[in-house]
């Protein structure tokens, strides 16, 4: 999986970066833990502030076009994140089982 980032833009207003990339890969569609957790080593940014906004796949080639956003402390995310993009991505917690 190699990562190409476009464009890295800093938004002061938001207290964010807003990161626009391509990822290019073999095989199977990369998860978005494994994309996160690629990026954030590339950036020096922690995967907790990251959030993946959308991975557009290309129909027959194998490669994503992607945006994401690196906040500088998490109440700047929990103030403008929706729920949702928080929380996708993240692996669930397993039941135990009884």
């Amino acid at each position: 999986m190699d990562i190409t980032i476009s464009s890295d833009r800093r938004n002061e207003l938001l207290a964010r970066r807003e990161v626009e990339f391509a990822v290019s890969h073999d095989g199977a569609t990369p998860s978005r833990m494994m994309i996160g957790a690629k990026l954030g080593a590339m950036l020096n940014a922690p995967e907790s502030l990251l959030v993946l906004d959308s991975l557009r796949t290309h129909f027959g080639r194998s490669d994503l076009s992607c945006t994401a956003r690196i906040y500088d402390n998490e109440e700047a995310k929990k103030r403008t994140e929706p729920a949702f993009l928080m929380v996708r991505g993240v692996p669930k917690p397993k039941e135990e089982a009884v």
